[in-house]
């Protein structure tokens, strides 16, 4: 594995501020049933690393003391592998937060979860889902094998449930990724790509599609330096970039928390261990304070930011501005 903050750490990516922390994104372990290509935590099957049950205690009493937070967003991996993923999402619940699952669907197949798309239903938790393609060929060659046919199973058990009907309150939202070193497609047009393939073959259904630009780090940034390619697609992030964009960066208003309870900006900076430090640069963890003293702090940036606002930009939630690109489809 190639390490890629040397490559990133010097930047001209402009000076960012914290915002009040709106949605807290906990990383609960990087154990996942995948090892997909593009992934930007490096997360399979054989990382041990999980959220114990006493830092999932502290999360919940530092959610308690902040009540500017609306969002628990469950992340990993597979975070649903963590033996306290229900607990958790029981308890967000009852605080009346909204509570998304980053789930990547062919979990909903394993046997040892038969009952997670009914508990997800049950407690109204948000979906978000990773299918990079409606083409089988391309999804099965990022992710693995026989992947395309779980997920499209895992998509008929959630809609099967609610997910994804109009007025049926069960969020199920998409995601996409691009095959290899190239911005994504404009979100529009693909989302209606992707309701024609999904919805005439599968008679899938799903509210919203996310498109999210490749992180030059971990496995997939490691994968450009073996072929080449880092210094290229980086130019292609710069020369793409556009300010408008910066307003609107998920940093700002987002808290990243790591399976220890270490704060950081993003999930990409946790990746590459770029944590929000306090005093004498050391890393704040969850018991060190609460969300509204992070007001006003530095985000530490790198030249990663800019996979945020090239194009139609880039978060969690999807693209940030206009769309930019070319054709509607998977396939690049």
């Amino acid at each position: 594995m190639h390490a890629t903050l040397p490559l990133l750490a010097t930047t001209t990516f402009p000076a960012l501020t914290r915002r009040s922390v709106e949605t807290v994104q906990v990383n609960l372990g990087y154990r996942c049933n995948q090892s997909c290509l593009h992934c930007h935590v490096n997360a399979g099957p054989q990382r041990k690393e999980e959220m114990t049950a006493e830092t999932i205690d502290a999360l919940l009493a530092f959610i308690s003391a902040s009540p500017e937070v609306g969002m628990l967003d469950l992340t990993g991996g597979a975070p649903e592998l963590n033996p306290h993923f229900r607990r958790l999402v029981i308890s967000g619940r009852e605080r009346g937060l909204r509570v998304i699952d980053r789930c990547n669907l062919t979990i909903l197949e394993e046997a040892d979860h038969a009952d997670l798309a009914d508990f997800l239903a049950r407690h109204r938790v948000e979906v978000i889902a990773s299918l990079p393609c409606y083409l089988e060929e391309n999804v099965d060659r990022q992710r693995g094998k026989g992947t395309f046919e779980a997920s499209i199973k895992g998509l008929q058990r959630l809609n099967a449930l609610g997910y994804g009907m109009p007025d049926s309150g069960l969020i199920l939202n998409l995601v996409f990724n691009p095959q290899g070193p190239t911005l994504p497609p404009p979100q529009g047009p693909l989302a209606v790509a992707y309701r024609a393939h999904l919805g005439h073959g599968f008679g899938i259904v799903f509210n919203q599609l996310f498109t999210l630009t490749n992180m030059p780090i971990q496995r997939f940034g490691s994968m450009l330096v073996s072929k080449g390619q880092f210094n290229s697609y980086m130019q292609l992030l710069r020369s793409a970039h556009r300010d408008e964009n910066i307003e609107q960066v998920m940093c700002h208003n987002l808290l990243s928390i790591d399976w220890q309870g270490y704060l950081y900006d993003c999930d990409f900076n946790q990746q590459l261990g770029l944590p929000i430090t306090g005093s004498g640069h050391r890393r704040l963890h969850i018991t060190d304070v609460q969300a509204a003293s992070l007001d006003g702090y530095p985000i530490q940036v790198a030249n990663h930011c800019y996979g945020c606002t090239a194009g139609q930009g880039s978060s969690c939630g999807g693209a940030l501005g206009g769309e930019m690109a070319a054709a509607p489809t998977c396939g690049a």
